[in-house]
């Protein structure tokens, strides 16, 4: 919900969305709890957010999400959306 960043489930964040800069580096990420073991975040304040919580795909829809079942769909909706071409380090040339 705004203001907040990320992608949320009502008052649970599913997509943590991140930017760091320092030493004349900017680096940037996100993190899509797809099977996460949410227990973990009963011990912390999840991005500093009192009385938010977290979630996953898994929980969300009820059935195993694994990575590799969603990086696929992804990885083609960012480049639809950022209209560019990715390229993995693994792909020859």
């Amino acid at each position: 919900p705004p203001p907040f960043t990320g992608v949320w489930m009502g008052d649970s964040k599913l997509c943590a969305i991140g930017v760091h800069c320092g030493n004349h580096i900017t680096s940037h990420g996100l993190a899509l709890n797809c099977c996460t073991d949410l227990s973990w975040f009963d011990h912390i304040v999840p991005c500093g957010l009192e009385g938010k919580g977290v979630t996953s795909l898994s929980h969300e829809l009820g059935q195993h999400v694994a990575v590799s079942h969603v990086l696929e769909p992804f990885l083609d909706s960012f480049q639809e959306v950022f209209d560019c071409t990715l390229v993995s380090s693994e792909d020859p040339g």
